[in-house]
């Protein structure tokens, strides 16, 4: 994988985190507790945020984030696909959104 492909997919995972969070907001209810995922979504967007800075400007610390951004992603994804199970189509986006994030951060990794 190439830094430009793990800044891309980290900026994309931002925008739908952050996404989702604002959605998760509008729709709490009784049914189903949506605190988890406005959580993991926001560690989420915070990690990608950062993780795209610092590939960026090719950090030596770099891949250590990487590697911590992919389970932040993973983490993300689960929590969203729970809602997006449920019909929510904005939480099957993120869930998409963080898994393909953290496939690229394993790959900046394992390069």
């Amino acid at each position: 994988m190439n830094r430009e492909a793990c800044i891309e997919a980290c900026l994309a995972c931002v925008k739908t985190c952050e996404a989702c969070v604002t959605n998760c907001v509008t729709k709490m209810d009784h049914h189903m507790d949506r605190t988890q995922c406005i959580q993991l979504c926001r560690d989420c967007a915070e990690i990608c945020t950062t993780c795209a800075r610092l590939c960026a400007r090719d950090s030596q610390f770099a891949m250590n984030l990487c590697k911590l951004c992919a389970e932040v992603c993973k983490a993300c994804a689960a929590e969203c696909e729970k809602h997006a199970q449920h019909g929510d189509e904005v939480c099957a986006r993120c869930a998409e959104a963080c898994r393909h994030c953290a496939e690229v951060c394993e790959g900046m990794v394992a390069a």
